[in-house]
């Protein structure tokens, strides 16, 4: 089983870890005064309204109210699980990330963890054994169709080909004493009867590799003409279709800086254009892309070429593709689309005409702009030489320009439309308007001073230092007094925490978004005041305090009557408050 992390490793990695880094890899960030400002990666913005604080190792945006850590910024931006949001922390300064052992309850969360850990763990070794299978000398059918198909060894071992000779349990008897994970992870299918069989028997096997590098499918082709030619593994809990691109991490790890990425459809044209090294090369797992995806390779590169066959197929899945994208195009980032000679794949076509060729094909893609245009005129059978088509392709072109959520993308499609149809600054009806999904950044929240010196606590954790012994009220039945004194004693016994680790020990505690919320709110003051601020609303906290030591000790003196020490105590409080 595998354990969990130690809290103390992450608290130690975000002290090592520097927020601007992290963030800076993925999205420019510009230096201004003590902070680090960026258009916000999660909302469209024409305005920087993204912070980032190397002093709280914190974001936050203005605009849309997202906000964290450097962990919570590879969950959200990269879409990580927290784990591999902490391995990919870790690598980032070559940290191995410790486990604890323990045998006591798993939640179930720490069980699903644990169960995606050990299918990863499963899914190596099975792609082992498919590899082990490809280079065993009774299997030369199978090597043989790969150097035929001209699959050199050195893009064999990138790809970890493999194969599976056509026996039924051939797998299932190997692993036999994994039964149930190969049936988890899908390369075992069981019938109706509740026998199970091997899946991918006779077919070369294509590993499907996350962004991590983790086997999470397969991918297996027949070496002859029988159908289905291909076939995939199911979704499971660690292998979702519509968010895995084949080929990206080989991508990645080729290059740092990606000019552009190719999508193609099949397996073999990524292995058959990587042969020509044309490595920057990916398969969508299905016909067309989804916007998931796309939003994926628009992380790692500005420029997106979505390869076609010239076909009616192939023309269908472009279209889909242009419709998935709608929601996630803006402005620097580029979507074209490649349509192929009739009968040709990429594999074929490299193949028939080489490199170069094929090369200068990816540089005259067709634009968005153009296809969106020229795919409505064709499906509606459109006649722009009449004002009725003209309107008609208005209309139609208009209700897809909508949909995208970037108003200066929508404002440069809207004028290549006037310029279509020979109108002249006609697109003024699409309303300048905040994306209705869009969270807005709650800055309602009520002051008070128990507010003010949790949020200025947080954002400060040095400010427990100015805090005098403040046990004699602890206990107390006031609002907030309790959250209180959990983050002054986190504070005082890490007395260099962040606000970026504070909030981490919290991730899974009760006030974990309420905290969240209150590190992100500005409170009106100048910088040079803080301090001042903060001992103010203190002194009015204590003052609350002893009137509620007041208001309860007279309410027992009323009830039963007080003994001489808690009369004296009464009005030592009474004087105390008149001071």
């Amino acid at each position: 089983m595998v354990g969990r992390i130690p809290s103390s490793f992450i608290s130690n990695l975000l002290e090592q870890i520097d927020i601007i880094d992290i963030i800076d890899s993925r999205i420019k960030l510009n230096k201004r005064g003590k902070n680090y400002t960026a258009c916000c990666p999660f909302h469209d913005e024409k305005t920087p309204s993204f912070t980032v604080s190397p002093k709280k190792q914190f974001y936050h945006c203005f605009g849309c109210g997202v906000h964290g850590n450097a962990v919570d910024f590879l969950m959200q931006y990269e879409q990580y699980e927290f784990i591999e949001a902490i391995e990919q922390l870790a690598s980032f300064i070559g940290l191995k990330v410790p486990r604890e052992q323990y045998d006591h309850y798993v939640s179930n969360r720490s069980k699903s963890i644990t169960d995606k850990q050990n299918l990863y763990l499963i899914m190596r070794d099975i792609t082992n054994f498919y590899i082990g299978l490809l280079t065993s000398p009774g299997n030369k059918i199978a090597t043989n169709y790969l150097r035929n198909r001209g699959i050199s060894s050195k893009v064999i071992h990138k790809f970890l080909i493999g194969y599976v000779p056509n026996k039924w349990d051939l797998v299932r008897n190997y692993f036999s004493k994994q039964h149930n994970m190969l049936i988890d992870t899908g390369v075992l299918v069981k019938n109706d009867f509740g026998n199970c069989y091997d899946r991918f028997r006779g077919r070369i096997i294509f590993p499907i590799r996350d962004r991590l590098g983790r086997i999470i499918g397969f991918g297996g082709r027949v070496l002859d003409d029988s159908k289905p030619k291909y076939i995939n593994s199911p979704e499971t809990i660690i292998f979702k279709k519509g968010k895995e691109l084949y080929g990206l991490y080989e991508v990645i790890k080729s290059s740092s800086i990606l000019s552009r990425v190719l999508v193609v459809e099949g397996y073999m044209d990524v292995i058959a254009l990587s042969q020509y090294e044309l490595n920057y090369t990916v398969a969508s797992l299905g016909t067309s892309i989804t916007g998931e995806q796309l939003k994926i390779l628009f992380r790692q590169t500005s420029t997106v070429i979505c390869c076609y066959d010239g076909d009616q197929s192939g023309e269908e899945a472009a279209w889909r593709t242009l419709k998935n994208s709608l929601k996630h195009l803006k402005t620097g980032k580029t979507l074209k689309f490649l349509f192929l000679p009739k009968n040709e794949d990429p594999d074929s076509y490299i193949r028939q005409y080489g490199k170069n060729k094929f090369e200068r094909l990816i540089e005259g893609a067709t634009s968005l702009s153009t296809y969106l245009f020229q795919n409505l005129i064709k499906i509606h059978k459109l006649n722009l030489g009449t004002d009725e088509g003209k309107s008609a392709f208005r209309s139609y072109v208009i209700k897809l320009i909508d949909k995208i959520p970037d108003y200066q993308f929508q404002e440069l499609l809207g004028k290549l439309l006037d310029q279509r149809t020979g109108f002249d600054n006609h697109f003024k009806h699409l309303k300048k308007h905040l994306n209705k999904s869009r969270l807005k950044l709650d800055q309602k929240i009520k002051r008070t001073p128990m507010r003010e010196v949790i949020i200025l606590l947080i954002q400060n954790p040095s400010y427990a230092n100015l805090v005098p012994d403040l046990s004699s009220i602890k206990g107390l039945a006031l609002p907030g007094l309790d959250l209180l004194f959990e983050v002054l004693d986190y504070c005082r016994a890490c007395p260099h925490v962040s606000t970026g680790q504070l909030l981490e020990s919290w991730r899974y505690k009760k006030n974990k978004m309420l905290l969240s919320r209150l590190a992100s709110y500005m409170i009106p003051l100048d910088e040079n005041n803080q301090e001042d601020v903060f001992l103010d609303s203190l002194d009015k906290i204590l003052s609350q305090c002893i009137e509620k030591q007041i208001e309860l000790l007279q309410a027992k003196d009323r009830s039963i009557g007080l003994p001489t020490g808690e009369k004296k105590k009464l009005l030592a409080l009474m004087l105390d408050l008149k001071s």
